[in-house]
């Protein structure tokens, strides 16, 4: 992903980044770090078909819309754009009335429908879809085309399509395009969308997933919420770089190893031999920190690196000691995968730069808007 632009969300009235392989964004409270983050997953629910829900889940389109001063009587939007590679992705939402770069582009356009039309009155309305290749969109390079519910989709090398039937409006139609056959560019572009991996909170509560045993099965992938994380961790031991991974325990708990054992029929049992005690710590017992470290771990190590990683607040529950290690993770996993990093450590920016070349994104609050700048910090 090479850009960033975000406009019309929460704190977040204009901003617009030029993104590296790998980034990390800082902040006071409140100056809209998780908007950011949060913007960014918002993409990659509309590609995948799931944006209505995401929305839903923060309130609704009237709770996610700038709420600073507007200017003129344009209706407020949401806008949430990328580039990657030679494509680009772009989002534009918003309330409806009530009536009684050598790269390629996605853009899409969102309100309500109509008061008393529907329950789910605070679900988004696609209006506006596009993709497109190039730093500018035109008519020769637009794949995908929406109008309402008029969407044209055109094939490399041919005229539009147009289809006018079976399309969601709170959802866009790239994530309803199921003929790679036919439209192989938006095919691909959504598939590279939606192998995107956000990890914001791991449960480490005494009643976590994370502190009973778990379902036995081949885990390259740790869930979103880290409940498979013994299996996650079992699967790098067996297919993934098990001496790196053995190398960052004993660096974040030195002379401490993992016990991954069977517990009963497709079950696992996570543990962790510690010197100097006469037994294993089971999962249960162990502290908020650990756990949450083994979760960052096991992320961070995956066999099957996606195209983008993103980690909101990474450092929380975790000792000083443990962020030198971390950094180290973070900055190894960005030689397979883009990575995204919001902290409130400055110490974990200091100790990734120190190890890496990575793009600074500082925000601050101006007149109630999140302001954005961005420096290269190298070693």
């Amino acid at each position: 992903m090479s850009r960033i632009w975000i406009s019309g969300y929460r704190s977040i009235h204009n901003v617009k980044l030029e993104l590296s392989q790998l980034n990390v964004v800082t902040g006071a409270n409140g100056v809209g770090k998780s908007n950011l983050y949060k913007s960014l997953s918002l993409i990659a629910h509309a590609v995948n078909g799931g944006l209505a829900r995401a929305l839903a889940e923060e309130g609704g389109m009237p709770s996610v819309l700038w709420a600073g001063p507007r200017l003129g009587k344009k209706p407020v939007r949401l806008k949430l754009g990328f580039s990657i590679d030679e494509f680009s992705f772009e989002l534009a939402a918003g309330l409806r009335p009530h009536h009684g770069p050598s790269e390629s582009s996605f853009e899409l356009t969102l309100g309500l429908p109509p008061q008393g039309a529907t329950i789910f009155r605070l679900d988004p309305e696609v209006k506006e879809e596009f993709v497109w290749h190039g730093m500018e969109r035109r008519p020769t390079t637009t794949f995908l085309k929406r109008n309402g519910s008029i969407v044209e989709l055109t094939r490399e090398g041919s005229r539009p399509d147009e289809l006018v039937q079976n399309i969601l409006i709170t959802e866009s139609a790239l994530s309803q395009v199921q003929q790679p056959e036919l439209y192989p560019v938006l095919a691909h572009f959504a598939h590279e969308v939606g192998g995107w991996r956000f990890y914001h909170h791991f449960d480490t509560s005494p009643t976590s997933p994370l502190r009973t045993d778990q379902v036995s099965t081949y885990s390259p992938v740790l869930d979103e919420d880290g409940r498979n994380l013994a299996a996650a961790l079992q699967t790098i031991n067996e297919i993934g770089d098990r001496d790196r991974l053995i190398n960052a325990i004993d660096q974040a708990f030195p002379g401490c190893f993992l016990a991954i054992s069977e517990h009963g029929k497709a079950r696992l049992g996570l543990a962790l031999n510690t010197p100097g005690l006469l037994r294993q710590l089971e999962a249960n017992e162990l502290s908020d920190g650990t756990l949450r470290f083994l979760c960052l771990a096991a992320a961070l190590m995956t066999p099957r690196p996606p195209s983008l990683l993103a980690f909101n607040e990474p450092e929380t529950s975790l000792h000083p000691d443990l962020l030198p290690p971390l950094a180290n993770l973070i900055v190894n996993a960005s030689s397979h995968s883009q990575v995204w990093v919001t902290t409130h450590s400055t110490r974990l920016a200091e100790l990734i730069g120190e190890q890496s070349e990575f793009r600074h994104i500082h925000l601050q609050l101006q007149d109630g808007a999140t302001i954005a700048t961005v420096a290269e910090e190298s070693r």
